[in-house]
């Protein structure tokens, strides 16, 4: 008997014990003071990324236009040349004396037509003899501009200035076939970056501008740093590509310092201005099923949990469209502490502390 006795008292001071710590987690959880935020409105800037490709405005392909050995190279890979600057020399032996024989030809006709004029002046030949002396003078000058422009199909000049791409497998002595292709030229001053847009956003972009007023976009380079120039909207494709949905936009970079080379890639940024957008702290969000919510508190401090929906992310922040107003605090702290209708006490932050704070720790 004494031994249940002393069993029930145990048990019924353990259920004090207990109830008394459940009384004093409960009231340190309503003396805790959590932080909450507004969010901010303000005009801001999004950019939105297009894997691009760069070109040349001119890139070209250097091939022989005449077949024969080539005799000469006066350029190496990667040079930079300057407009008529010889290249590559093709032996010009034959159409040297191609030439020469066209300029044989082409005198003894000139002596022939002027005597056979001279002769017609006087009457002594007629007039059709002179026409064809005049005739052959002619084919022969026509033969001798031909073999002149063999002959310098045998010197390949720079048809401007330019970079000098890869040799394609000639050498000094090849054997090179009429149209065989030696290497390429760029002209890399001014490049076009291409990239391609889909069917929503173009619309967007050319209901709201014409082309000549689309905003000036950024080049992110390989290397994830922006290049120092920025790039004008020149141009959009006639055509939507029918399998991707995208259609082409072509950019135009000057690049004074050829930094940029045909064949590179990059992403290209394009400004989308955002008039009094709403934005928001990431950390202030929860999910549930793919939905985003926040924990709106009242003046009386009870939370209540409140869909939202993204317009769009920046880094650590998001731009809002709808769940929100500008004059409400959100919780950003603590979200899992508390509950739907819970109140709380709470510590009110200034929404620019709140951003700036953010950027120092993304920053560090």
């Amino acid at each position: 008997m004494n031994f249940n006795r002393i069993l029930l008292s145990m048990g019924v001071g353990a259920l004090l014990l207990h109830a008394s710590c459940e009384s004093k987690h409960a009231h340190h959880e309503e003396d805790a003071t959590f932080q909450v935020t507004s969010p901010i409105q303000k005009d801001t800037v999004v950019y939105r990324d297009y894997v691009s490709q760069i070109r040349s405005s001119q890139h070209i392909e250097l091939r022989a236009l005449e077949k024969g050995y080539l005799q000469n190279i006066y350029v190496d890979e990667g040079q930079f040349v300057k407009k008529g600057q010889l290249m590559f020399r093709i032996m010009p032996v034959i159409y040297q004396s191609e030439m020469e024989i066209a300029k044989a030809e082409a005198n003894f006709a000139e002596i022939e037509y002027l005597n056979t004029k001279s002769l017609a002046d006087s009457n002594v030949v007629s007039q059709n003899e002179l026409a064809l002396a005049k005739a052959k003078l002619t084919r022969a000058k026509a033969e001798l501009s031909l073999a002149e422009a063999h002959l310098g199909f045998t010197e390949i000049r720079a048809p401007f200035d330019g970079i000098m791409g890869r040799f394609n497998d000639v050498r000094q002595g090849s054997l090179l076939d009429e149209g065989e292709l030696l290497t390429t030229l760029s002209d890399n001053t001014k490049m076009w970056v291409y990239f391609n847009v889909p069917e929503a956003e173009y619309l967007d972009l050319v209901s709201s501008a014409s082309l000549d007023s689309l905003p000036k976009v950024h080049l992110l380079m390989a290397n994830h740093q922006r290049f120092a120039d920025t790039g004008v909207i020149e141009a959009i494709e006639s055509d939507f590509n029918n399998e991707t949905g995208n259609i082409a936009f072509r950019a135009t970079f000057q690049n004074a310092n050829r930094i940029l080379r045909h064949g590179e890639t990059g992403n290209i940024q394009m400004p989308v201005p955002h008039h009094n957008a709403l934005i928001i702290p990431q950390k202030a969000t929860f999910e549930i099923l793919d939905k985003k919510f926040v924990f709106v508190v009242g003046e009386d401090g009870v939370v209540q949990s409140r869909q939202i929906t993204v317009l769009t992310e920046l880094p650590h922040l998001y731009i809002i469209s709808e769940g929100l107003s500008a004059n409400e605090k959100i919780l950003i702290e603590g979200l899992r502490k508390v509950e739907n209708n819970q109140k709380i006490k709470v510590e009110f932050v200034n929404p620019e502390k709140v951003i700036s704070e953010l950027n120092s720790l993304h920053a560090e």
